[in-house]
């Protein structure tokens, strides 16, 4: 990743408390080419991603179909989720997005925007937000 992407996730994962601390896990996309049976691929990304969870870990997945928060609905979710007792993970997929493997196993679906992002971006606005909701759940002034 760019430094700025390193740079913009690092700044607020450091800002989360030790309650609601964020750990990034990549996984390396499968590849792409003309010929490429992109289900494979998908399933494969899946497969991976899937291995990577944690045992017991609240499943997110970031999905089209999913809910689409404002940021006080998404402060609310984050309390349920830290009310929860558990581990949150969250999955964003790769270009052509999740298997449905990680869509079955996900206990949420969040839809982050109607609009198309680059995944440096995401990881940058996902950070950001989740910021953001645990400020509003805590009175803390960065909301306003």
């Amino acid at each position: 990743m760019p430094d700025w992407v390193t740079q913009g996730y690092t700044e607020y994962a450091k800002r989360m408390p030790r309650e609601c601390e964020l750990k990034l896990r990549e996984i390396t996309p499968g590849k792409r080419g003309k010929h490429t049976d992109i289900e494979r691929v998908m399933d494969d990304e899946g497969q991976r991603m899937l291995a990577a969870i944690p045992s017991g870990d609240r499943v997110v997945a970031l999905d089209l179909s999913g809910k689409e928060w404002s940021t006080p609905q998404l402060a609310e979710a984050l309390s349920r989720w830290l009310g929860d007792g558990r581990n949150v993970s969250l999955l964003v997929g790769g270009p052509d997005g999740l298997a449905q493997s990680c869509l079955a196993k996900a206990d949420d679906r969040w839809r982050l925007s109607a609009l198309t992002f680059p995944h440096p971006l995401v990881r940058i606005v996902l950070a950001e937000q989740l910021y953001r909701a645990w400020s509003i759940l805590h009175n803390h002034p960065y909301h306003r």
